[in-house]
């Protein structure tokens, strides 16, 4: 049989590859399949977020909507794109998108990551709740100021005019982007992806 090897009559099962490396929890990838759910699945990269709304098919699963911190580019996004605020945001613009496609509610699957309470994960669920798509989540889950940036605009603030500021936010300042006004930048890039996708 495919997967398997026999040896002076042994037979030795071989996981899914994807197991054996690690990538794929298949037990949890079936009881969210069992769920009925588009599943909202989310992976984060060195400097980007990849949020994808994909629906089973047992000859492969479809990708309906898929959108990247990359593509905040696009609406003015000039901060790091691995943060919090970028994680909402983009969040925010895949529920716009699903929306727009007539999907209206999912489940969150972080694949092999952990459920950590105001990660960036919840970063995005939040994103997609206040576009109006459904995800089932705990609210007290949900980071709140901290998706705006106004946790970094405080430490920005209790760093201004020093030596460690000007390092510390030298990509901001490069970028032009005034990091005790973060807030105002993430409902800027707001806006635009509102004003593009509704």
């Amino acid at each position: 049989m495919e997967g398997q090897t026999t040896m002076k009559g042994r037979v030795f099962t071989l996981n899914y590859r994807r197991k054996r490396k690690g990538k794929t929890n298949y037990k949890r990838r079936l009881n969210l399949i069992k769920s009925g759910n588009l599943r909202v699945v989310v992976r984060k990269g060195l400097n980007n977020f990849l949020v994808q709304l994909i629906e089973f098919n047992s000859i492969g699963d479809k990708v309906l909507v898929s959108s990247s911190t990359r593509e905040l580019i696009k609406y003015g996004w000039k901060a790091h794109r691995g943060n919090l605020a970028s994680a909402y945001l983009v969040g925010f613009l895949s529920g716009l998108k699903a929306k727009k496609k007539g999907l209206k509610s999912g489940i969150l699957d972080l694949g092999l990551y952990r459920a950590i309470k105001n990660s960036s994960f919840f970063a995005v669920v939040k994103g997609l709740k206040d576009s109006g798509f459904e995800i089932p989540v705990n609210e007290s889950v949900l980071p709140i100021d901290r998706v705006l940036g106004k946790h970094i605009e405080d430490y920005a603030k209790k760093l201004k005019g020093t030596e460690k500021y000007k390092k510390q936010f030298s990509k901001y300042l490069k970028a032009g982007i005034n990091p005790e006004e973060l807030s105002k930048h993430v409902g800027d890039v707001k806006s635009k992806i509102t004003t593009k996708w509704q």
